[in-house]
């Protein structure tokens, strides 16, 4: 037990202080002992400096977490050659819509996050989150069907991040 407590002083966020070496590392584009060991130290120390301004980490689940990251990343380069070929073609091709993306939950971090994804991928921005409403106000480019695009969104990045964060969803809860 004292060893938990141990590890957990010298390293209270080990996320961030593996993102601090990892990132210390690819900086100095060198693997030279004294620059492992500034990665340590500074893996040690930003973390504890930042501390009191990094709240717990949620529990997430790491396998769809991986998954999902690699659906965004291929639905970005994709999205990236759609987008040039709609705004280099003929601009009447163009149908630019703003719609609603119903929210399954609450939960801060699925939605955060999946306003973020919105944003991101081009030819869709999302303009804000409507806590009282409960949905993603979103801007897409060129939408023929905005209720799919609707339906695309909910299960390629919101189911995922429900999945992720273990966030429940109960039976005719859905908004």
């Amino acid at each position: 037990m004292q060893k938990v407590a141990l590890l957990d002083r010298w390293f209270p966020h080990p996320f961030v202080s593996f993102l601090v070496f990892l990132s210390w590392l690819m900086l100095s584009h060198s693997l030279d002992l004294t620059d492992i060991l500034v990665a340590i130290l500074l893996a040690i120390i930003i973390p504890r400096l930042v501390g009191p301004f990094i709240s717990r980490t949620p529990h997430i689940h790491w396998t769809p977490a991986v998954k999902l990251f690699f659906v965004v990343f291929w639905d970005i380069i994709v999205s990236n050659f759609r987008v040039a070929k709609m705004v280099l073609g003929p601009m009447d091709q163009l149908h630019p819509r703003w719609y609603r993306v119903p929210l399954e939950t609450e939960h801060e971090e699925v939605n955060t996050l999946l306003a973020m994804i919105i944003t991101t991928t081009p030819g869709t921005v999302s303009a804000g989150i409507d806590q009282e409403r409960g949905d993603i106000l979103v801007h897409a480019l060129s939408s023929d069907d905005t209720e799919l695009d609707i339906q695309e969104i909910k299960k390629r990045y919101e189911t995922p991040l429900l999945e992720i964060f273990d966030v429940k969803i109960e039976e005719g809860a859905s908004k």
